[in-house]
């Protein structure tokens, strides 16, 4: 009886603290495809996975007991499974092809498909949300493959910039759901006006090179585009608060009705976020909303999607001497205190898709954005005449003469952009075709307004000393398709037409008559193959052709008698990808040959813009090199490295002389390299799970050596950095809450000091050379704690 009793013990003991492994395989059900990328879920996301190359995902040291295995893909029903685990387990999960559309139709346009022969990076929902803890968007991206980023008050918080191989984001064509972002005007994207909106974000595909035909200004050295919300089933509410260095703090409330009646659904955010910045005084005040309301039928989709962001930030555009880097690296040459930049930018978009026929699906949409504001500036020693105001004559014994004076000004933007999108596609086994185009309009206003003048003489508070306005047009219509010659080779071919038409009237702040009209038509041919040999090996070769307007601060801030030319772009990409169940390795080798590029000249204007100026020949070459591998179920490590020669021919250039006889100084260089072009960017990321339930990640960033200006002068760079981030993450689920997330962020965390963006402005005076100039520092060790609540 004793030997049956021992027996009984250990068999319970067995049972109870035994660990077995859980194998999940998800397939299609129409044609019994392996559903590689799908979600699967134990127990309501108390365990989830992203299923691997094969469509396997395997779960580790589970207890006996019963589970209910949950897996989800996108185009497809959700499929669970109720289980007993007694012993190392596999199971199959087999989903049905979903009888509604879906949201991925909207950005279809304007994606590379898995087939397209485009060099590209996707960015998944759950990257997103592990590094957004208050950074601006350009930080979420910053570890994809040739990318680098800069903040004015370096934290990554208020105004952010993003390159992309050496191209500033005026060359970067940005699309949400499609719809083009870019400022029709200056070509840029601030994303300061866009405060927290990776919290809203389901996904962001990076194009590197011209990419595919899109809306809005073309891609000269990338394509960024982010979808939104999309279809959440189930109902939720997701609060998340972080805190950290340089008093930052960021709010923000998610919630979702989930799917109402099967055909209803809204999702909503609020978002608040405040930080003093590292540079004294930089501060951000900003605030957000997004809500999004949709139409599911069974054979279309109605969205309607309306954001908003407002931001108030103190100026640190201006950067700090290369002398004050030894002294003081947080210094603010801005003293007034109001030196704020203030604006507003609303958007509203309507789509709509329908399954006309089999295999024919229309999406259209509407779009509208509002945007005004103004940045105020204190101004010492203003010639009056300049704001309209008469000179000051004082009744004394020297009958002085007052013309000029301290004074405040605010310089105003208001403006509208809108327009629709209207494309088919048709997909059969062998065929993917899309065809449609787009048009916008745009109007903005400038002004300028004194607010307040030591002497005012004859002014008026609701007269505006300077006032231009600016229209443009913008007209595209595309046809881009994949052809599978068979099982193994594809063709690709994408064709645009874009017309634009653009007209200034009125007068700059200087007094200057900016009236112009300019009209121009672009032919856009895109070509290419790609090969799948087999599951492992995927190559592909492709040609672009891109042309580009200049933009108003081109035409704006050009010398006299300077001509500025639209730019042609001559892309070539050729990739290889290799990919294992644990493994992937990636190659892109590209040649981006120019035609008058309009290159940075390393100097700015007013209002903090980099000037501009075309070279006639110039290119971008290079190889990115990708990887990942997942080492074990506990370590994995991935990375990327670019190296890469960017290069002028022959580049002329010319230095101010403020001696007499007031020549400038001309020079001629042969293979310069092109501002702010590192020859190398590096990322690398090493995860950890040593226990349930808690990440860490490790990352590194390399960016080799950038000249400020095109002259290539050893003694104006932005030096070398190599910057590592830690990241700790732990989440537990609770019976009140579904779950209770923790990060940890220390940002810099080996304290580099290093400088990401500057600016320089040689001239002569004496016969001696000067350099007037500005480099924004980085912000050393830091550190972010976030909590996010799952009701």
């Amino acid at each position: 009886m004793k030997k049956v009793l021992t027996i009984l013990f250990l068999l319970l003991s067995v049972s109870t603290f035994a660990q077995y492994k859980l194998k999940v395989t998800v397939k299609s059900y129409e044609d019994n495809e392996i559903l590689s990328g799908a979600h699967i879920f134990i127990n309501s996301g108390e365990k989830k996975e992203v299923s691997d190359y094969e469509g396997k995902v395997v779960f580790h040291n589970l207890k006996a007991g019963n589970y209910i295995v949950k897996a989800s893909f996108i185009g497809f029903s959700e499929q669970e499974k109720e289980i007993y685990l007694n012993k190392d387990t596999d199971i199959t999960l087999v989903l049905r092809e979903n009888a509604i559309l879906t949201d991925e139709v909207v950005i279809k346009a304007v994606r590379a498909g898995e087939k397209t022969p485009s060099t590209y990076s996707n960015v998944d929902k759950e990257l997103i949300k592990q590094e957004n803890l208050g950074q601006d968007l350009p930080y979420l991206l910053e570890s994809t493959p040739s990318v680098v980023v800069t903040s004015d008050a370096g934290t990554g918080v208020g105004y952010t910039g993003i390159r992309v191989r050496g191209t500033d984001i005026s060359r970067i064509n940005v699309t949400i759901n499609g719809v083009p972002l870019n400022d029709p005007e200056s070509h840029n994207v601030y994303f300061v006006n866009m405060p927290d909106f990776a919290s809203s974000l389901e996904n962001v595909q990076i194009q590197r090179g011209v990419g595919t035909s899109s809306n809005g200004a073309a891609a000269f050295g990338a394509s960024i585009n982010m979808q939104t919300t999309t279809l959440n089933p189930d109902s939720y509410v997701r609060y998340s608060t972080s805190a950290g260095s340089f008093n930052t703090f960021k709010n923000t409330l998610n919630f979702g009705t989930g799917l109402i009646n099967d055909k209803f659904t809204v999702d909503a955010r609020l978002s608040k976020l405040t930080s003093d910045g590292y540079i004294d005084r930089a501060f951000s005040d900003l605030k957000s909303y997004f809500v999004s309301a949709a139409y599911y039928g069974e054979k279309d989709i109605l969205r309607f999607t309306s954001f908003s962001g407002k931001e108030v930030t103190y100026q640190a555009w201006g950067g700090i001497s290369k002398e004050m880097l030894k002294t003081n690296r947080r210094f603010n040459p801005y003293e007034y205190d109001n030196e704020t930049d203030n604006y507003q930018q609303d958007h509203y978009q309507l789509h709509y898709s329908r399954e006309l026929i089999e295999n024919l699906t229309l999406n259209s949409s509407l779009f509208y954005i509002h945007g005004r504001g103004y940045y105020e500036q204190y101004k010492k020693d203003q010639e009056m005449q300049e704001y309209g105001f008469d000179p000051l004559f004082l009744i004394t014994k020297k009958k002085d003469t007052i013309n000029s004076t301290n004074l405040i000004r605010r310089k105003w933007l208001k403006n509208d952009y809108y327009g629709g999108n209207l494309f088919f596609n048709y997909e059969t086994d062998r065929m993917d075709l899309t065809f449609g185009g787009g048009y916008n309009d745009y109007e903005g206003d400038h002004y300028g307004r004194v607010i307040w003048a030591q002497y005012a003489s004859n002014s008026n508070p609701d007269k505006d000393y300077y006032f231009n306005v600016g229209k443009k047009t913008d007209a595209n219509v595309f046809v881009k398709g994949i052809f599978a010659l068979n099982k193994k080779l594809s063709l690709y071919g994408d064709l645009q037409y874009r017309s634009i038409n653009y007209d200034i009237e009125g007068l700059h702040d200087d007094m200057r008559d900016l009236t112009m009209s300019k009209t121009y038509s672009f032919f856009n041919p895109k070509a290419g193959i790609f090969f799948e040999a087999n599951k492992e090996h995927k190559s592909y070769f492709s040609f672009a052709v891109a042309n580009r307007e200049p933009a108003r601060k081109d035409f704006r801030d050009a010398k006299p008698q300077q001509e500025v030319k639209p730019e042609v772009l001559y892309d070539f990409e050729l990739g290889h990808k290799f990919q294992l169940k644990n493994f992937m390795a990636e190659a892109n080798l590209y040649y981006m040959l120019y035609k008058d590029q309009l290159v940075l000249t390393g100097e700015l204007n007013d209002v903090g813009d980099m000037l501009t100026m075309n070279v006639p020949d110039s290119y971008r070459a290079g190889i990115e090199l990708s990887f990942a591998w997942n080492i074990h179920r506990m370590l994995s490590w991935r990375g990327n490295f670019s190296f890469s020669r960017n290069k002028i021919k022959d580049f002329t250039y010319e230095i101010p002389n403020f001696s007499p006889p007031y020549t400038p100084k001309k020079e001629t260089l042969s293979e310069t390299t092109i501002s702010f072009s590192p020859d190398i960017v590096a990322n690398t990321t090493i995860s950890i799970k040593p226990v349930r339930n808690l990440s860490i990640d490790l990352t590194g960033k390399y960016v080799s050596k950038q000249y400020i200006d095109n002259r290539q002068d050893d003694n104006w760079v932005l030096d070398p950095y190599f910057v590592s981030d830690l990241r700790l993450g732990y989440k537990v689920n609770t019976n009140f809450f579904k779950s209770i997330e923790f990060t940890l962020l220390v940002n810099n965390l080996f304290n580099a000091e290093y400088e990401t963006n500057a600016w320089i402005y040689p001239y002569y005076y004496g016969g001696q050379i000067t350099y007037d100039n500005g480099y924004f520092p980085q912000a050393n060790r830091n550190f972010m704690f976030g909590i996010t609540l799952d009701l």
